[in-house]
């Protein structure tokens, strides 16, 4: 298969693809998602195929408008409702209940639930309507490797496996939406992003849970990235914690006879002399832009070295960080650097 390469003003062509029953990877705010028709059965299932991805990790279902979900899912709540004025469109998914049969259980996973976004990407939300169909949407990537943040880390992963990619340049955020689950007595994020919670809890007025982000090994998780390896590149993560582990994970870096990535901000990467077999990715200045460059990062690694090891910068779990942070402990299978 040869997988095309489709332009913001070329959505038709790509949108007749999906409509065909094929796959395209499209841009979000987050990152790029693998696009199929929710209800195309043999559609969605291909997108388990290409991705490599188990049957029972549920998939995103991305809309263009609010009626859409109404379609699928059960009687919006009023905090439903406030949290879809305040944060729609934009990088929050929200678990609902839906209607006995509405979606196929490729798309939930078996369960009773399903996970809607209305992503902030004019492109998409263009290709989306002109589909006419809502269309799922996990990351357009390897299952269990770096989220592809811009349309060449999805040629990486994907090319001859699928139909098109629509390109509209990197990605803004960097990390997944947040997931929170609106289908139980108390919400909470299974997947920590871009909206906090502390922003959550601001406008539906009731705490939120913030600690379900994991599920056992016999259990179905209700949203991506609660049970499966994550985020991993080929080399092996370490995670240096704070700024004074820095001259002894680079005094470690340099009696390795092989070269090292160095991943951390500008200001680390200044105030520390970097050994001759370091190659270095700034992550910028704050948790904003390392959020935004993470992935980008990890991926540079597989695509363009030959380095096994990294050192990666960690930031306050608050806020964003706390998005960041699920990340990178993922990517690093929890593994930090011990001075």
């Amino acid at each position: 298969m040869e997988t095309q390469v489709f332009q913001p003003a070329e959505v038709t062509a790509a949108a007749q693809l999906l409509k065909r029953g094929q796959l395209v990877a499209f841009p979000t705010e987050t990152v790029y998602g693998l696009g199929a028709d929710a209800t195309n059965v043999s559609a969605v299932k291909q997108v388990y195929v290409a991705k490599g991805r188990p049957s029972d990790n549920p998939l995103i279902v991305h809309v263009a408008d609010v009626a859409t979900v109404e379609q699928f899912a059960q009687p919006l709540s009023d905090a439903a409702r406030k949290l879809i004025k305040a944060f729609w469109p934009g990088p929050l998914t929200m678990i609902f209940k839906l209607k006995p049969g509405a979606l196929d259980p490729a798309v939930t996973g078996g369960l009773d639930t399903a996970a809607f976004r209305n992503p902030d990407n004019a492109a998409t939300i263009a290709l989306i309507r002109a589909a006419q169909t809502p269309i799922v949407g996990p990351s357009a990537n390897t299952s269990g490797k770096p989220s592809p943040t811009t349309a060449a880390h999805v040629l990486h992963d994907l090319n001859g496996k699928i139909a098109g990619i629509l390109d509209d340049g990197p990605t803004k955020v960097g990390v997944e939406s947040t997931v929170l689950d609106l289908s139980t007595a108390q919400p909470a994020i299974l997947r920590p992003g871009a909206i906090t919670a502390s922003a959550i809890e601001s406008v539906i007025g009731q705490p939120v849970q913030t600690e379900q982000h994991h599920v056992g090994a016999t259990e179905v998780p209700k949203a991506p990235g609660m049970k499966y390896k994550h985020y991993a590149p080929n080399a092996q993560v370490y995670i240096v914690d704070r700024s004074e582990d820095w001259p002894a994970a680079l005094k470690w870096a340099a009696q390795q006879s092989v070269p090292i990535g160095v991943m951390a901000t500008d200001a680390v990467l200044s105030n520390n002399q970097l050994p001759a077999n370091c190659e270095q990715f700034s992550l910028g200045t704050d948790v904003q832009s390392a959020s935004q460059r993470l992935f980008a990062g990890l991926r540079h690694y597989d695509m363009e070295t030959e380095i096994k090891d990294i050192l990666c910068q960690a930031f306050d779990s608050k806020g964003l960080g706390a998005a960041y942070m699920n990340r990178l402990n993922k990517s690093a299978g929890q593994t930090h650097f011990s001075v």
